[in-house]
């Protein structure tokens, strides 16, 4: 009890000092602003560049748990045109079209993450540091999501148009609309798949978070492992 009463004190005086001191162990331990601010950006890098690498490969997001799926209004029009020459296995087809421009986009994301890493306060940073195991996934979330939408929703939208998704779903809800007596479907899908391709980039984020937080072999420089020792003793 002490020692937490200790080490939120000193993570207190921290913000408005230029060093912060906390008690680890019994043995007094400094790291400066910069040197904690440094050491938690470099984790998140870390957990954003291998999200995005491993999405952006070739079945990425199609054999993961972030595989993007269509959506409940799109299967009762795959489920019609299961019997029409031509697209009977249009969701087969259609849900791997919208992964590929998922897994395409998820290479242009990190650059986008990283800015709002660079962006962080210290006051960001030690919130983050001693906050919850999503704490920076919250954050990054909570302050980029918007840009992060405006800019890849036009990526989304090549990349489907350069794997022909826009183009077969088009043929295929028209085809569909052409049916007596069905309520016509939106032909358009790249909202749909933004949202999904941005769900999967942030939970992979935030799963290798954890993973930094909770693991200390994953701590793979000696930076890494002096900053997160202040929040394995918070």
């Amino acid at each position: 009890m002490i020692k937490r009463f200790l080490l939120l004190f000193v993570l207190f005086q921290a913000t408005s000092c230029d060093t912060l001191q906390s008690v680890v162990d019994g043995a007094t331990n400094v790291l400066s602003n910069e040197e904690i601010a440094r050491g938690l950006k470099q984790a998140l890098e870390i957990g954003i560049g291998e999200g995005s690498q491993k999405l952006s490969a070739v079945d990425g997001y199609f054999k993961s748990p972030y595989k993007i799926l269509l959506p409940a209004e799109a299967r009762k029009v795959t489920d019609r045109l299961k019997f029409i020459p031509g697209f009977n296995d249009v969701e087969n087809v259609i849900v791997q079209k919208l992964n590929r421009a998922a897994e395409d986009a998820a290479k242009k994301a990190k650059p986008i993450f990283v800015d709002a890493i660079k962006g962080m306060t210290f006051n960001d940073v030690l919130d983050i540091l001693m906050g919850a195991d999503n704490a920076a996934t919250n954050y990054l979330h909570n302050s980029t999501n918007t840009k992060l939408y405006n800019e890849f929703q036009p990526i989304i939208k090549a990349s489907l148009d350069e794997v022909n998704a826009t183009q077969y779903w088009r043929d295929a809800v028209t085809a569909y609309n052409k049916i007596p007596l069905v309520a016509d479907v939106n032909p358009e899908l790249d909202d749909y798949v933004t949202d999904k391709a941005l769900e999967g980039l942030f939970s992979m984020v935030k799963v290798k978070e954890k993973t930094i937080r909770t693991d200390v072999s994953a701590r793979t420089t000696t930076l890494l492992k002096r900053v997160f020792a202040k929040q394995d003793n918070k």
